[in-house]
């Protein structure tokens, strides 16, 4: 876990902030780290949720939105920060804490055509103003405070994934498959390779009823001339393009690789290129087809 994130243990993350600041985004983003997520947690039972997580041993890492969307919990707002303060003080959460300036603020509420919880029926200025005195406290006692004025969502997810990712946990990760075309295209894949120039194993009685998973089948398909060619160029292709999709904030990639059945070329090279690709980064390799046999390949 990065430098503002506890080592070990239960890790209880408090997400709070100024309404519009961008904490349905921060939510989000934890969901993609691994994290339990509740949205609009009532203050008065964050100690006893936090206490069953404890006890139930269960749930690991946790991250609760809390703020003022409720005018129930408004008298609550000062016993809450009082709470939550020694939480993080005894390294039992850490809060981070959402803010922008009243300018950006106002401009948001008046593009999503929503009221301020604490301006109903008057201002969102002056609900700004309330609720920065409310929760001035709570800013004080955070870790982490993240100015979102400037930031996109994608970049605040970025600023998230950078302070509590982990070498363990990393958000962004490979999917890659191989597919036969006769069962039809991966409604999923961002990717798409189509391998079916290569010589076909099918065709050779020996092979025809093995897989790219067998050696026979494997060393066939990659002594083929043509196949080493294009697994370099497709790997280089991979190597290049990679990299600008982690960068865009996609947290998964699927790369599918297709031949006629999907169960010797494509499974040969789904392999192999998986293994190379997992020298740096998390990959998943899947045969979508491989357990299917039909008349033709």
């Amino acid at each position: 876990m990065g430098d503002n994130a506890m080592d070990n243990g239960e890790q209880l993350v408090i997400i709070s902030g100024m309404s519009g600041a961008g904490k349905t985004v921060a939510m989000q983003a934890f969901e993609d780290l691994g994290y339990f997520c509740i949205d609009n947690m009532p203050p008065s039972l964050m100690n006893k949720f936090w206490e069953l997580v404890q006890e139930s041993g269960k749930i690991k890492k946790v991250a609760v939105v809390i703020d003022l969307r409720s005018k129930a919990f408004y008298g609550e707002i000062k016993q809450m920060t009082t709470d939550i303060s020694d939480l993080s003080q005894s390294d039992m959460a850490q809060i981070v804490f959402l803010d922008a300036d009243d300018e950006t603020l106002v401009s948001r509420y008046k593009e999503t055509r929503r009221s301020h919880p604490l301006a109903r029926n008057g201002r969102v200025v002056d609900g700004i103003k309330d609720e920065r005195k409310l929760l001035a406290p709570l800013k004080q006692a955070a870790q982490l405070v993240i100015n979102t004025t400037q930031l996109t969502p994608r970049k605040l997810r970025e600023e998230i994934f950078h302070s509590f990712e982990s070498g363990e946990n990393q958000t962004f990760h490979i999917e890659l498959m191989s597919f036969g075309f006769k069962y039809g295209l991966p409604i999923d894949a961002d990717i798409v390779m189509d391998v079916r120039f290569l010589p076909n194993p099918y065709y050779l009685p020996e092979l025809k009823n093995q897989t790219g998973l067998d050696q026979p089948v494997y060393d066939y398909v990659m002594q083929q001339p043509e196949t080493e060619q294009f697994y370099q160029q497709f790997l280089s292709l991979l190597t290049t393009t990679v990299p600008g999709y982690k960068r865009e904030g996609k947290t998964n990639l699927t790369i599918a690789i297709g031949c006629t059945g999907g169960q010797h070329r494509s499974v040969a090279l789904t392999e192999r290129i998986g293994n190379a690709l997992g020298e740096t980064y998390p990959v998943h390799i899947s045969h979508r087809d491989i357990a299917k046999r039909k008349e033709t390949n």
